[in-house]
Formats: C-alpha cells, sequence, structure tokens
C-alpha cells in the first residue's frame, strides 16, 4: 500500500499493481464504498498487463479522515494529486457513481490533463438530485432523509442503500462482502460527501470532456436512473452511451462478463 499527501495535507491510500506496465488506468471508487470495490475488474486487467491503480477517497477505506475537503472541488484536486504522483502520461480513468462525478468535475478542472480515455459508470452526473438540468434525479427531500438516517444509525443506513444496488441475485457471501466496503468508510466521510451528492451539480462540466468517453449505465438502475445516461451522451462530446439492460447500479458485477469485455474494448481500441 502506497500513500499520496493531498495538497491540504492528508494521506490517500493508493494501491498500485504492475507499477511498470505501460498501459495504465485510475478508478474512482462511489458512496460509501472503497478501493475494492473494483476486485473483478483488476482481475483481468493485471492479466492484460495494465498498471492498476484504485485509490480511497478521503474518509473512506483506508485513507485517512478529514473534517473538510468533501467538496467536489477538493476530490477533484485529490485525484489530481494522486494523478501527479503517478509520473505517467496516456491515462485511462474510470469512475463509479459519485466517483463518475468526481472524474467529470477533474476533467473540467484540469483541461483533462493526462487523461487518453474515460469511463463513466452509473455515474451521478450532471446531478444525484433533480434540479433545472436533470429531471431525473433524485428528491431532494429523499436525501435529506438519507442524511438524518445516516446520524442516527449509519449502518442500517448503508446497508439498506447497498440492497438497492444490484438488480440480479448473487451469493450471500458477496452481498455481504460488499457491503462491509461500506462499513470501512468513516461516519464524517459518508455523510459529508452525501451532502455534497445533494449539492454538488456538474451538468457544466460535461461538455468540456475532451477525450473519448464511454458512458456504462444500467436500465434498471434504482439509484442513478438511465435518464443520467441520456443526459451525459447528449452534452458530452465523442461519447459513446453502452445500455446494461439487466444491470442496476451495479452494473460492474450484475453483467460482469458483458461488463468486462466492453470495457476492454473500449481501453484497447484505437
Amino acid at each position: 500500500m502506497n500513500y499520496v499527501t493531498t495538497s491540504d495535507g492528508l494521506k490517500l491510500a493508493v494501491e498500485d499493481i504492475n507499477s511498470n506496465a505501460k498501459k495504465i488506468i485510475v478508478m474512482v471508487h462511489g458512496w460509501p464504498l472503497s478501493k475494492e470495490m473494483y476486485e473483478y475488474q483488476k482481475n483481468i486487467l493485471v492479466d492484460l498487463d495494465y498498471r492498476v491503480v484504485s485509490f480511497d477517497l478521503r474518509g473512506f477505506g483506508d485513507s485517512e479522515v478529514s473534517g473538510f475537503g468533501y467538496d467536489y472541488d477538493q476530490l477533484a484536486t485529490d485525484l489530481y494529486d494522486v494523478i501527479e504522483s503517478l509520473n505517467a502520461n496516456e491515462i485511462n480513468l474510470m469512475g463509479f457513481s459519485m466517483g463518475g462525478a468526481i472524474c467529470v468535475h477533474y476533467m473540467a478542472m484540469y483541461n483533462n490533463y493526462k487523461i487518453k480515455k474515460l469511463i463513466l459508470l452509473g455515474a451521478a452526473a450532471p446531478s444525484f438530485d433533480q434540479n433545472a438540468n436533470n429531471p431525473y434525479g433524485n428528491k431532494k427531500e429523499d436525501t435529506n432523509q438519507l442524511i438524518m438516517s445516516l446520524y442516527q444509525d449509519r449502518p442500517k443506513t448503508v446497508s439498506d442503500f447497498g440492497s438497492r444496488v444490484f438488480s440480479l441475485s448473487h451469493s450471500k457471501a458477496f452481498q455481504k462482502w460488499f457491503k462491509a466496503l461500506s462499513f470501512k468508510a468513516s461516519g464524517i466521510g459518508t455523510i459529508k460527501t452525501a451532502i455534497s451528492l445533494r449539492d454538488e451539480n456538474v451538468f457544466g462540466d460535461l461538455n468540456k470532456i475532451t477525450v473519448p468517453t464511454a458512458i456504462f449505465h444500467g436500465r434498471l438502475d434504482q439509484i442513478c436512473p438511465f435518464g443520467f445516461a441520456l443526459i451525459m451522451k447528449e452534452q458530452i462530446p465523442n461519447s459513446v452511451l453502452v445500455p446494461f439492460e439487466y444491470s442496476g447500479h451495479g452494473l460492474f458485477y450484475d453483467e460482469l462478463t458483458k461488463f468486462n469485455q466492453t470495457m476492454i474494448n473500449f481501453l484497447e481500441s484505437k
């Protein structure tokens, strides 16, 4: 495990596998998970000789907890600090859910810096909650209730949230493992990023993405509805939308074989 120090002095846990490989991908996890969520993608990417970099957002997984800095500006800056630490160019960037929104914001803030291709997975973009640019989002009162529940019983709240991630049935052992990833997150990080999910909007960032972009989205997504993907496809130049017909939010496992093959096809394409 490596640690990268952010611009404001926080240590982020970074896993860097195959550090000498020429092909590279950086993965950003979703709320309220950790870098371990990509286990079933890391396996195949390593076999294809990719340098596979994943990290825990501040307040999540093995990264340090801060009392501040959970807005998208700082989280995108944290991503910049991780990317800068790699001493690499031509990086493929992939983000899931809130991690997808952070990637979108990074692309706008840093003018697509060092990024070759972008993959957005069930991204919480252009916003998590409904607003003028996103009629498909969640209701603000529902997100407020989620935040209040985190203050009162975080384990139950994230467990209930996890039960809505997948549309297909998976083993009890897998479900237990997946929900446990959420329990590694700090209460502070979980709550403060939920507030950012409620309040942030990256609609104005979408048309600033200039690299080839793949939008992977489950049609049965109950957390970030498929309408999000339609907006992203319309606003992101040079983007392709790949629907996953049988997947919910967790398309990376609901349709694991299709997902991994489609991911590889996009990464390997000229």
